[in-house]
């Protein structure tokens, strides 16, 4: 099988993007840096950082990344982090970060309280009231 790499569009702010990102994510990286491509490992997986110019720069939430998160600590590291110098707070534990690019932060427990048919829709209807996940309150819905 081949590898599969993502490929995120940036005007110009590509390796401003992975040295940020790098620093987020434990076990993070750059493999190799040119004034076009910069390609950066986010705790083994791997992305590319291109400097296309604004022709298709920009993001949307159409695509976004997951994190799950073990613990409400390494939710909240991450949500402040993301959100931190200019990025924004979404609901349902999604955030768009500086550069523009949507994450969703959320619990690795969620499936489990989704499981239960009755649980599950007052998980989600908790859920949907929130910016930022929190466990415990997931947890007692």
């Amino acid at each position: 099988m081949h590898d599969i790499t993502s490929c995120l569009w940036f005007d110009h702010q590509g390796k401003e993007a992975a040295d940020f990102y790098i620093t987020v994510f434990p076990n993070s990286r750059i493999v190799e840096s040119n004034p076009v491509v910069t390609v950066f490992e986010l705790d083994g997986t791997r992305f590319m950082a291109l400097n296309g110019g604004p022709t298709h720069a920009g993001f949307t939430e159409t695509v976004s990344f997951v994190v799950h998160c073990d613990s409400q600590e390494e939710i909240d590291r991450y949500w402040e982090t993301l959100t931190a110098d200019g990025g924004r707070e979404s609901m349902c534990g999604w955030l768009e970060d500086k550069f523009g690019l949507s994450w969703q932060i959320v619990p690795s427990v969620l499936p489990t309280l989704m499981q239960d048919p009755e649980r599950g829709q007052r998980v989600m209807d908790a859920l949907l009231k929130m910016q930022k996940l929190v466990i415990a309150d997931l947890e007692a819905a």
